[in-house]
């Protein structure tokens, strides 16, 4: 069922499942493990996306995303939730809006010391702490208001941006609208034009 994110800036929709990611992501995280700093490409209808991840501080956030990227999950997404100055936003639908549902969820691992400054990717869940799936986002600047606290906790950076920073401020920059889903409710800062991950793969 869909839940829409509960944050103080609506910052869009998690995919998350009930449950959790389990063997599969163990499994990824040993073959992380093997590389310190595993690399991905995002291919997208703007260019080309290349991020490095950050497995000694989030193994888990790591380890499922490298995990849905070998399994092909992002390919044919888009970049559904775009806010300038905020964030941009992947992850959990298709061109047509049509929802992809991640197929497990990972423990909240904000307190590992990475801040969410620019051009760093996170992870996207609902209020629930530990309800991160499959959508994360890419700050298009430095959002401490979403970093853990003593307080609260945050949102889990597992990575950022290497090459490709022109391609984040092109999405960032794009022309939104509000959308009707299927079932009546809205969302807001859809792009008009779908920047889509045309492939989401790993780099040697």
């Amino acid at each position: 069922m869909r839940r829409f994110l509960l944050t103080a800036l609506l910052l869009g929709l998690s995919g998350a499942a009930g449950a959790a990611a389990g063997a599969a992501a163990g499994a990824a995280a040993d073959a992380a493990s093997n590389d310190p700093e595993p690399k991905v490409r995002l291919n997208t209808s703007l260019g080309n996306i290349d991020v490095v991840l950050f497995p000694d501080r989030a193994p888990l956030s790591v380890a499922n995303f490298l995990r849905l990227v070998e399994e092909g999950f992002y390919d044919g997404l888009i970049f559904h939730r775009v806010i300038a100055n905020f964030m941009i936003q992947a992850g959990g639908f298709d061109a047509e809006m049509n929802y992809r549902e991640a197929p497990g969820t990972v423990a909240n691992e904000s307190a590992n010391g990475l801040t969410n400054r620019k051009y760093r990717l996170a992870m996207a869940r609902t209020n629930d702490p530990d309800s991160a799936g499959a959508q994360f986002f890419i700050n298009a600047r430095t959002n401490p208001h979403l970093d853990a606290t003593s307080r609260q906790p945050g949102y889990s950076v597992f990575g950022e941006v290497i090459d490709g920073q022109d391609v984040v401020k092109q999405i960032e920059l794009v022309d939104t609208a509000n959308f009707t889903m299927a079932d009546g409710s809205r969302m807001a800062a859809v792009p008009e034009t779908p920047v889509v991950i045309i492939e989401a793969t790993r780099l040697p």
